[in-house]
């Protein structure tokens, strides 16, 4: 039986929890090494195992990836939620990079300084309603299926739906008037694999509040 397959990040989001969306969506148990202290870090790139000398990194199937792009793509083809083809996948690629740079807004918001977190929210938001959120509506009406790309769950409607919860947590009232994206929602969220994940106690990790800032924090030296 092949070895689970084990995160090594801090416990929070950040540039993991996309991972383990996409894993727990793909239906496959992982485990979590969690980065508690400078030294686990460093002792982590002393040992050779980070490329790059920084984490995300995944081991999986014999290998230690890290790069979270390159992570979440072989997980995304290992387990079919990739495309038929070159064009769905193109497709799925041009999604899955849209979300993320509304993610990245998201992500760095908790770490802004007091005094411009009102002005990054109203970015965020604007951004959030104006530009990516439409896009993603649109694509949805127009072919009138299920999920964004060729009638099949993919990457990209988890990353979606991701972020679609992101979005809610800084204000439910932000994706009202698009039904389609609340109606993807409900449907991800409604599968089996997903819903687990969505339970109390699951891997997936909450909001970045001071105290798991500061954990962060003293990890990585920011």
């Amino acid at each position: 039986m092949a070895a689970k397959p084990k995160l090594h990040y801090f416990n929070g989001r950040g540039r993991m929890e996309s991972i383990r969306w996409l894993l727990a969506a793909a239906g496959v148990e992982f485990e979590e090494q969690l980065i508690e202290s400078p030294k686990d870090l460093e002792k982590l790139k002393n040992d050779g195992l980070l490329m790059f000398q920084q984490v995300p990194m995944v081991e999986i199937d014999g290998m230690k990836l890290v790069q979270s792009r390159a992570i979440l793509n072989y997980i995304a083809f290992k387990y079919n939620l990739y495309g038929k083809d070159m064009k769905e996948r193109a497709l799925i690629d041009m999604y899955t990079e849209g979300v993320a740079d509304l993610n990245e807004l998201i992500m760095h918001f908790p770490m802004c300084p007091p005094g411009e977190k009102d002005a990054k929210l109203t970015q965020i938001k604007e951004r959030a309603t104006n530009r990516y959120l439409p896009a993603f509506e649109k694509v949805l009406k127009s072919h009138g299926q299920d999920y964004l790309v060729g009638n099949k769950l993919s990457r990209a409607d988890v990353h979606v739906v991701e972020v679609l919860y992101y979005v809610e947590e800084l204000d439910s009232s932000l994706t009202a008037n698009f039904p389609l994206l609340k109606a993807l929602k409900a449907r991800v969220s409604d599968l089996p694999t997903v819903k687990k994940f969505l339970q109390p106690g699951s891997q997936r990790k909450p909001p970045l509040d001071e105290k798991a800032l500061a954990e962060a924090r003293k990890v990585f030296k920011f």
